[in-house]
């Protein structure tokens, strides 16, 4: 087996001695180091203390950024053998930079989460009431609790798509509801078509099931159907996933031609459509009126599943899909499998919260507009560089950096104390390098002063030595 001495490795990462935390940064030196190719694969690494002996560093430090990079599957160890270098199973992978338990002091802005809508405690308050008389039963119910699929239903119809009870299944959170779409309908094998960028669950749960993965790329502009109805012919997509509105992370929003052309491409294909609509109640300014993806569907192949966490909160873990009843009920038969129904009492909440979804949207329009504005103007004046359009909904920025690759630059975030979502998590492995995503989902003068930090960042450059330039297209 190959090694690489403690000298050697010390001059290939060359980490700052200012860079805290000093092991992060030692980590992801290595780590970048490895995916450009400086560092080989399958090469024996220094022993911990002799590395921290060149470094001139604690061995305590050296250890910690070796464990890191083991948990990020970046080495592999065994007892009396050492460490050597390795990629990590993109499938199985936990260096997913949103995973954090945000305990490692860094400012968190990887996640598009907002906090709570200031309507959650009054139907709280009125869910408790209301949960006296669905005690008397056993709280499993597969399909979700009638009242709640009543609410959801009846907010369809108000936007122009005939909806029955029956047609909709409550489930635990949007992700698990990509899950059961994905556990029943592909199979090994399978192609399903995703965006590029996309929301990298989706591309998870499409591995989980060993499809193969055809990307079609988007833009701020959005979508080209005649790209999209191409990609499902040439790869004889079993099932394409796609987030029409406000999609995250580019914040696009597909006008109504494109939906009709798009599901008619999915009719010609025999494409099955899994519509994500997560983002679809968060305009923050006057939009053209478009119709559910599903109103343009005349043979039953087009599934949309929502969520409660974007509007309200997403510590509910309350989701939906919309259906056929025949689909319905073969997608709860499915569930009983992975955890047999949702939780009664946010079932309860958010059928409350449906009261008030005007007010609710109202709060949000507000809020995230304020969020959205201050995070544009602090980085149009510390990063005049950077690249991206003001989304007209959504909760992100999606943003092309002006050189280096986003992984290095989210390294050099974490340590002016940032985590960062890079590019390359929300697309295919070798792809969207030159891009981050940046959430306004915080107060706005939290994004201020992230800002400011990333400009710090930026203007130190990533750690170690910079990577040769990169043009990416725009996808």
């Amino acid at each position: 087996m190959r090694f690489l001495s403690a000298a050697q490795v010390a001059r290939l990462v060359a980490v700052p001695r200012d860079a805290r935390p000093y092991y992060r940064a030692l980590a992801g030196a290595v780590r970048a180091r490895i995916q450009d190719g400086q560092i080989p694969v399958r090469v024996r690494m220094p022993a911990e203390r002799h590395l921290a002996e060149q470094l001139r560093v604690s061995r305590t430090t050296v250890t910690s950024a070796y464990d890191l990079l083991r948990e990020q599957g970046y080495l592999d160890s065994r007892q009396g053998s050492g460490s050597w270098t390795e990629l990590p199973d993109p499938a199985t992978t936990v260096d997913n930079p949103w995973l954090s338990t945000g305990d490692d002091g860094l400012l968190q802005l990887h996640c598009a989460a907002p906090a709570a809508s200031s309507h959650l405690r009054e139907a709280m308050l009125e869910a408790v009431d209301d949960v006296a008389r669905y005690g008397m039963g056993n709280g499993y119910d597969p399909m979700g609790l009638a009242v709640l699929r009543e609410r959801i239903a009846a907010h369809y119809g108000a936007r122009g798509l005939a909806t029955r009870p029956e047609q909709i299944l409550v489930t635990t959170g949007s992700q698990h509801a990509i899950q059961l779409v994905m556990g029943l309908l592909v199979s090994s094998g399978d192609t399903v078509l995703v965006e590029s960028p996309t929301y990298p669950h989706a591309i998870d749960a499409a591995r989980q099931r060993g499809a193969r993965i055809a990307p079609v790329g988007i833009t701020h502009a959005g979508w080209q159907a005649d790209l999209v109805a191409g990609a499902m012919r040439q790869s004889a997509a079993r099932l394409a996933y796609l987030m029409p509105d406000f999609q995250n992370p580019t914040g696009a929003l597909m006008d109504d031609a494109t939906r009709a052309a798009v599901v008619g491409a999915a009719r010609r294909t025999d494409t099955m459509l899994l519509i994500d609509e997560t983002w679809a109640e968060l305009a923050m300014e006057e939009v053209p009126g478009t119709a559910p993806m599903a109103a343009f569907d005349t043979d039953s192949r087009v599934i949309t599943i929502g969520s409660a966490s974007k509007l309200w909160w997403g510590g509910l873990r309350i989701g939906w899909i919309r259906s056929t009843e025949a689909l319905t009920r073969r997608l709860a038969l499915h569930r009983a499998a992975v955890d047999i129904a949702s939780p009664v009492m946010e079932q309860l909440i958010v059928a409350r919260l449906f009261d008030r979804m005007e007010e609710t949207r109202a709060e949000r329009r507000r809020t995230l507009r304020a969020s959205r504005d201050a995070l544009v103007a602090a980085v149009r004046e510390h990063l005049p560089e950077w690249s991206f359009t003001v989304p007209r909904g959504g909760g992100t920025l999606w943003i092309r950096l002006p050189r280096g690759n986003a992984i290095a630059f989210a390294e050099a975030a974490a340590t002016h104390g940032l985590r960062l979502a890079p590019g390359p998590w929300f697309g295919l492995e070798g792809t969207l390098e030159s891009y981050v995503r940046l959430p306004f989902t915080q107060p706005p003068a939290v994004l201020a002063e992230a800002a400011r930090m990333l400009a710090a960042a930026d203007a130190r450059g990533p750690v170690g030595p910079r990577p040769a330039e990169t043009l990416v297209p725009m996808v």
